[in-house]
């Protein structure tokens, strides 16, 4: 198909076009006053959402050099939710203004600044940055702390506390996942379960698009050390599987090659519905691994050295699950059908051996499949009164408890945008000058943007508030749009969790500097529209 191309200052102008239309759908969201966003769907009711990146994902514009600045930017929006679960609108808009503000320098006519050299200052300045966060950063312990950055995350006290809630019945290692409820108010469930760091063997093997995961309900699992290439193996097993039930689970060492292939075709006729995924570990850790979501699921692995073979698996040998739920990186079992007993034994024999191992590297893992085996789940069961108001709610439950998450890992800083707006402060002690020195300048002036943006969407002067906090010695000093007075924001709950804020303006960084350094555009021509032709003559109808 024939291309189009975009050079210099037209191909920029163009991707920053994108990313404007992106950003102003993104923006209003921030923040405790922020607004909604309704998505239209081919089919069924419209969704209402408060969260970046699910509008990021919706965003499809017509003009292909635009969409192009848009995709980008969506990048950095996904990439943070991938790594932190939140903070995707304060990526998007760092994004926006680091770009646009370099635009500017780059496309001047009278003195234009050489976008490599402005490259280096914006990712000097995005180290410093980086580490005045993680000096600031603060852990946290209190289930008070807990809930006040679930609520910041939901901006909703309810699903603060029940999310606060479901960690502490979870345990600081345990898995929390969100499903439908069945009424109409939020409800916590503690289910047997695990989470490891092996993901599907296939994208054709995903059943939910928008999240790209595969979710499998009530599946019979299938668990072996060995690498499965040829379908000729299964056979026999799959013969009598298939007279019993259409959905499977297999963890194995490796599915791959025709053995794959052959289950993916299967899954896309819908002759039964399959998910392979790679077992987690290494060598025999990957055996010990095996067997504790055998215990957990109450099955059987199929290995050479316990003598089983697939021809003589029985359906009482597979594991079983209410639900398996798993992406390109990690997977979820919740709701293991082993024996409580078997599952107990197990956490003892794990907890005699940590106490016996002389290792600090064995006594790490061990600890690890501990935590895993013995954490359990907590399972959030989110009602509503309507689909649309439902949709909204998982969506917010979800963001807080993965901010929730990443704040336990890596701390909480003042949130509001204050963090980002003092850590800033440390730019002017970096020595730098032409036009790496402008790179630092734009940094410094883009980090102030979602504070104002928090401000803007809630109707106050963000000039005059920027202006007072930048002024103030107190690091946590920060506003409280909802209270419209001046606090500390760490006494005063408002927090955000450090690694969303680091991986937002990492992110946002890394794809600025990627647009601002690129010089051409190369994009299919869109196919022209097919005319429909109109019948003519008596012997048309």
């Amino acid at each position: 198909m024939s291309k189009q191309l975009k050079f210099g200052k037209d191909a920029r102008k163009s991707l920053m076009a994108g990313i404007d239309q992106l950003a102003r759908a993104v923006v209003t969201t921030l923040g405790p006053k922020g607004r909604n966003i309704a998505l239209d769907k081919k089919w069924g009711a419209p969704n209402v959402v408060h969260d970046g990146v699910s509008i990021a994902k919706e965003i499809e514009l017509p003009d292909p050099f635009e969409n192009m600045g848009a995709q980008l930017v969506r990048e950095a929006s996904s990439k943070t939710n991938d790594v932190a679960g939140d903070g995707t609108t304060t990526a998007t808009l760092l994004a926006q203004v680091i770009t646009q503000k370099g635009m500017n320098l780059v496309d001047n006519a009278k003195s234009p600044t050489n976008p490599m050299i402005l490259r280096k200052g914006v990712e000097k300045g995005v180290t410093v940055v980086l580490a005045e966060l993680e000096k600031m950063a603060r852990k946290i312990d209190s289930p008070e702390e807990i809930a006040q950055v679930a609520t910041v995350s939901a901006q909703n006290v309810e699903i603060g506390q029940k999310v606060a809630q479901a960690i502490a019945k979870a345990g600081r290692n345990g898995l929390v996942t969100v499903e439908e409820g069945k009424g109409l108010t939020i409800e916590i469930e503690e289910k047997q379960g695990m989470e490891f760091d092996r993901g599907f063997a296939s994208a054709y093997f995903v059943t939910n698009t928008e999240r790209m995961e595969s979710e499998l309900e009530n599946p019979y699992i299938l668990l072996t050390d060995k690498k499965i290439t040829a379908i000729s193996d299964l056979l026999p097993f799959l013969e009598k599987f298939v007279k019993v039930s259409k959905t499977l689970v297999i963890i194995a060492d490796e599915v791959e090659g025709e053995a794959l292939a052959t289950l993916v075709v299967n899954k896309l006729r819908g002759t039964f519905q399959v998910l392979a995924i790679k077992a987690p570990g290494f060598g025999d850790r990957r055996k010990e691994m095996l067997e504790d979501i055998a215990v957990l699921t109450g099955g059987t692995v199929v290995s050479e050295d316990t003598g089983r073979t697939f021809e003589s698996i029985e359906i009482t040998d597979l594991g079983q699950a209410d639900k398996v739920t798993a992406d390109k990186d990690k997977t979820q079992i919740v709701g293991g059908k082993g024996e409580q007993s078997a599952l107990d034994a197990r956490i003892a024999s794990l907890k005699k051996q940590i106490e016996s191992t002389t290792s600090d590297f064995d006594k790490e893992k061990l600890q690890e499949r501990l935590a895993k085996l013995a954490g359990g789940v907590a399972q959030v069961n989110v009602g509503a009164a309507t689909e649309i108001e439902l949709n909204e709610l998982k969506e917010r439950v979800k963001d807080a408890v993965e901010a929730t998450q990443a704040a336990l890992d890596g701390g909480i800083v003042p949130g509001g945008g204050v963090a980002l707006l003092r850590a800033r402060e440390a730019l002017k002690d970096l020595k730098t000058k032409g036009d790496e020195q402008k790179g630092v300048d734009i940094l410094y002036l883009a980090l102030e943007q979602p504070l104002r943006w928090i401000l803007k969407n809630a109707g106050e002067n963000d000039d005059k508030i920027v202006a007072k906090l930048s002024a103030s010695k107190d690091k946590n000093q920060g506003f409280d749009v909802m209270t419209g007075e001046y606090v500390d924001m760490l006494k005063s709950g408002i927090i955000d969790p450090a690694n969303v804020t680091r991986s937002a303006l990492q992110n946002a960084a890394s794809v600025a500097v990627m647009i601002l350094t690129t010089e051409g555009l190369v994009t299919e021509l869109p196919e022209p529209e097919k005319k429909e032709t109109v019948p003519t003559g008596m012997g048309d109808y």
